[in-house]
């Protein structure tokens, strides 16, 4: 599933406008024997939701300061998950109006002179950019008018794609060698 999401659009709709970023990386956690992946402490009020059914969101803070968004990948019982890396802004209905010198983070305008596109690439800039917090954690991203995935036109070959170790998982044994990240 890690290399399926790649190409499709992460949108997200905010105060009426809505972001649509294609997926350029994402990172596999594989259910309970997988050290790196929450589920390995079993099930909890925190990994609830990876236990649940596929397509879900499973949100939740590292270092006490930044959110992860990841998709539930698996059948209710199979705590499965994919990490959504990094993206690239495709449309921005904010940045078609000349606004986008602004973080979307802020509740006052600040001025950002990068474009949105760099400030995506990391699972925890990606989320403070596109507001994406435990208010979200568990919506249905095939169903949700906030925070949904978008199939893509453009047909990714496995020639485009590379493949790497996890990054922070230096905790996990053998299972911070797997090669489940993915990168377009």
């Amino acid at each position: 599933m890690p290399r399926q999401l790649l190409g499709k659009y992460l949108c997200r709709r905010i105060s009426g406008r809505t972001i649509r970023a294609q997926i350029t990386e994402t990172e596999a956690y594989c259910g309970t024997k997988d050290l790196a992946c929450h589920a390995s402490k079993g099930l909890t009020p925190r990994t609830k939701i990876m236990f649940g059914p596929p397509g879900h969101a499973y949100i939740y803070m590292i270092y006490g300061m930044y959110y992860c968004f990841n998709v539930v990948t698996r059948e209710e019982g199979c705590p499965e998950a994919v990490l959504i890396r990094g993206t690239k802004v495709v449309s921005d209905q904010w940045s078609m109006t000349g606004k986008n010198k602004y973080s979307l983070s802020s509740k006052k305008p600040a001025i950002d002179y990068r474009p949105l596109s760099t400030r995506l690439n990391g699972p925890g800039k990606l989320c403070r950019e596109l507001k994406i917090d435990k208010k979200l954690s568990g919506v249905d991203v095939c169903k949700s008018r906030e925070l949904w995935i978008e199939d893509s036109q453009e047909e990714i070959k496995s020639s485009q794609i590379k493949k790497g170790k996890r990054i922070g998982v230096d905790y996990a044994g053998k299972w911070k060698n797997k090669l489940w990240r993915f990168l377009l």
